[in-house]
Formats: C-alpha cells, structure tokens, sequence
C-alpha cells in the first residue's frame, strides 16, 4: 500500500468508527454508512470539508500541526493513534530513507543479557517487526526455544500467526494476535522503508486470513504492560503480569513476567522453574556424555 492509500484507509477506518453521539452530533434519520461523515470530521476539526477530503485521499501531505492536532482531537485519537497519523503524513527521516532503511539492531547489551539471566521469572527482548532478539531459561521453559530456531522464524508474529501450538498456549489467543497485528502496523508507519518488514507482513497476509482481516483495521498500539492467560503445556493454567521497556530506544523492549504471590499461578509459575531446571540439568548431562 502507498503512504497516501495507507493515509487515506487509516482516516477512513478512523472517522466509521466514530458515532455522532459520541462527539455530542443529533443525528436525523437513517444513515447510509456508519460513522461520521466527511463534512462532520470537518466541522469538529475546525477545517473546510474540501480541506479534509484532500487529506483524506492524500492529496495534501504537508498539513501544519495544529491542523494534524486539530484532526487527532476531531477523530478521538489516542497517543499512538496521533504518533502513528504524524508518521502517515510526515516524510521518513533521511536516515531511514537509504538501502540500509531495513536495518535495526539484532544483538543486545551485556548487561541486558545479565540481567536476563538473573531474573527467576520469563523476561524476553523484542526488536522491530516483533523480532526475539534474546530470552532467559524462563522465557524458552514458557514460550518455547526461540533460540533454538532458524533466526528468521525468531519472530513473535510469525509464530503467533503460523505455529499452531499458540491457540492452545494462549487462553485468549485472538487478543494476543491482534496485539501482534497492531503492533506491526505502528512499526509500518515509523519505517516505511524496511523492506524485511513488508516481506513479514506480505508473508503474514497470504498465510493467514485472520492476519489480512485484522490488517485492514488499522488498528496501532504500543508496548507498554498488561495481562495474558496461558494454558501451558507442562504446569496448565496461568494469569501473568508483564511489563514491558524500552532498551534506550523503541526498536529494543525488555519483556518481564510476574505472578501474583500466594495464586495457583504463582504455584505453576514455581513448578515451571523447576521443570526448567530439571531440563537444564538433563541437557548438560547429555552434552557431558557426548563429549567423553
């Protein structure tokens, strides 16, 4: 999609789902489509109907930020919603407009990586485009070994979208990869020109109805915290807490899991580590007999 299709589709999404009551409009009669209409988002924003059909079909690229704002607050954007309209219409930075424009650091600090080997519960770092950049014997115990694969399929969408293992590993498998899809669409928009991450997305949208479905909406988020459910394999049932940090910058984000002390969780997050280690120690046996 051109930065002026994917412009005028994320207005387009953005203004249906909008209804008149929600912006204080009395709204007379049977309307033919959903949402507000043109002149409406105009109105709210302060602009000529004219001026925004122009932004809305990517004629006018080069809005003032008050205009940008004025939109934002008329559309209910929320902050990523607003950074991620910004990146539709301003040009990328010159840095980012070269061949090299797909590249992002693929290896972590030292001290990252100690830290992550100190900490008793999963913690993991996601790059740009959800690639698994490191993880601890936690992580790898709860999540699988990305470690362990080939570096291209060490990617969280990938394996959220194409192993089927992760419908059961996650309890609410939809909302996770939706998350997933959001999270891709806000990196599209910040790097337009990273060619690894339309191949993912091209690959994600042929392989994967729900991928394509999701995509349209043009939903974007952020990293930041939450909550996810598991039905793990080895220990069952789990209710995690992550939060989630950038690494100095946004292409690098440390992911840490808790429990709540005193839960079943906290219990299976306990047994999880020990399985872990009863692994680790099985493993480095195996490796010892080979070697003698």
């Amino acid at each position: 999609m051109t930065r002026k299709a994917e412009l005028r589709e994320f207005l387009r999404v953005r203004r249906a789902r909008l209804r008149p009551e929600d912006v204080g409009i009395q709204s007379v009669g049977q309307r033919r489509v959903p949402g507000l209409r043109r002149e409406e988002i105009a109105s709210l924003a302060g602009m000529s109907v004219d001026y925004y059909i122009r932004l809305e079909q990517g004629r006018d690229l080069t809005p003032s930020p008050s205009v940008l704002d004025a939109l934002a607050r008329a559309l209910r954007l929320d902050d990523v919603e607003r950074e991620h309209l910004y990146s539709l219409i301003r040009p990328a930075p010159p840095t980012l407009a070269g061949p090299d424009a797909d590249d992002s650091p693929t290896t972590i600090r030292p001290g990252v990586r100690l830290l992550l080997d100190s900490l008793p519960t999963p913690a993991f770092v996601i790059g740009r485009r959800l690639d698994i950049l490191a993880t601890n014997r936690m992580a790898r115990a709860m999540l699988g070994d990305f470690d362990a694969k080939p570096v291209r399929d060490r990617n969280h969408a990938r394996w959220i979208f194409l192993d089927p293992a992760t419908r059961d590993l996650y309890v609410d498998w939809p909302v996770v990869a939706r998350e997933n899809v959001a999270i891709l669409r806000r990196d599209a928009g910040r790097y337009p020109h990273d060619t690894e991450l339309q191949t993912l997305i091209g690959e994600l949208s042929v392989a994967s109805p729900e991928f394509r479905t999701w995509w349209a909406d043009h939903d974007v988020l952020a990293r930041n915290h939450g909550t996810k459910r598991y039905n793990h394999p080895i220990v069952g049932p789990m209710t995690i807490h992550y939060e989630a940090s950038a690494l100095g910058d946004d292409d690098q984000v440390l992911y840490i899991y808790s429990v709540e002390p005193g839960t079943p969780s906290a219990d299976a997050m306990a047994l999880l580590g020990s399985w872990a280690a009863t692994e680790d120690r099985d493993t480095s046996g195996d490796h010892a007999r080979q070697s003698t």
